[in-house]
């Protein structure tokens, strides 16, 4: 189904002239977060984590303009992922070959005595449905004191590809939710500070010349605002082709909102200074409108 935004829209009628005010973020109505979005075609796509205490399916969201979206219910569920026994979050997506490959993390092992990791399903769609590929986890082991969550695939412009996953760091402040992305030659790797369920998570960056590193931290780029929403982090990016547009996809609690699991996903505009640092970026209530791709 697609989503009219007139529900957010309100008519105000100011000396004459009809003056329409419209909400546009939240993107979709219904509490979803760790939002992945990509480009396939002319269509933009977001799938995100389903935030409950019951995570076991993943919608998927798709517009042709960032504003009016259609919601793919069940993409996948864990009647197709047999070994994800309690949770499901956390998606990354690519294409390769015609293929459309959705990962995701499920069951957040503390050891690899238990099972669960990294996952990964295949589809001849965008919307799905997706099967599980392997019929268990890609990635189980607990590498370097990562734990496998929040994967992320980064595909490089000589068409490598390159998994970026784990859980809390000593260095740059790095807790979850790694994503990179390229531009004008400079990497930028990109992660969440905090603690998901509270007010003060946020997102940071760093920056090389290369993907492997090294990384030099430059700034926060994302955090609460007491006008806004709290909580604002665990992103994705995505940059319209032919432009210098860049859009900053991420979910954020409304001020309304105690419960953890309350997570919106929101679009705002990122931008960049003349020396290719990311400017902070402002979070509103107001959205954005994206080129039609074409």
């Amino acid at each position: 189904m697609g989503f009219d935004k007139s529900f957010l829209c309100a008519s105000i009628i100011a000396q004459l002239v009809l003056v329409t005010v419209c909400q546009q973020n939240p993107v979709f109505p219904g509490w979803y977060a760790d939002p992945e979005a990509i480009i396939y075609g002319n269509t933009y796509w977001i799938y995100p984590t389903y935030s409950s205490t019951e995570q076991l399916h993943f919608d998927a969201f798709s517009s042709p303009d960032l504003v009016t979206w259609t919601r793919h219910w069940r993409i996948i569920t864990n009647s197709e992922v047999t070994w994800a026994r309690y949770s499901m979050w956390a998606p990354s997506v690519f294409s390769h070959l015609g293929k459309y490959y959705f990962l995701f993390s499920a069951n957040a092992i503390n050891s690899e005595d238990e099972l669960g990791g990294i996952g990964v399903a295949i589809s001849d769609f965008p919307q799905g449905p997706y099967r599980d590929l392997l019929g268990r986890p890609l990635i189980n082991a607990i590498a370097n004191g990562a734990q496998p969550i929040d994967q992320f695939v980064f595909k490089d412009v000589d068409d490598t590809f390159y998994m970026f996953y784990g859980l809390e760091s000593l260095q740059f402040g790095y807790v979850e939710g790694p994503f990179m992305f390229r531009r004008n030659g400079t990497y930028y790797f990109m992660w969440s500070e905090g603690g998901w369920g509270g007010p003060d998570y946020r997102v940071a960056y760093a920056k090389s010349s290369s993907v492997f590193g090294p990384f030099v931290r430059e700034r926060t780029i994302l955090e609460q605002d007491p006008n806004i929403a709290t909580g604002a982090g665990h992103h994705s990016v995505i940059n319209p082709p032919g432009t210098d547009d860049w859009y900053i996809v991420y979910h954020r609690r409304p001020l309304s909102e105690t419960d953890a699991n309350h997570r919106v996903t929101c679009i705002d505009r990122m931008f960049f200074d003349d020396q290719g640092n990311i400017l902070p970026v402002q979070m509103t209530n107001e959205g954005v409108t994206g080129p039609i791709l074409p």
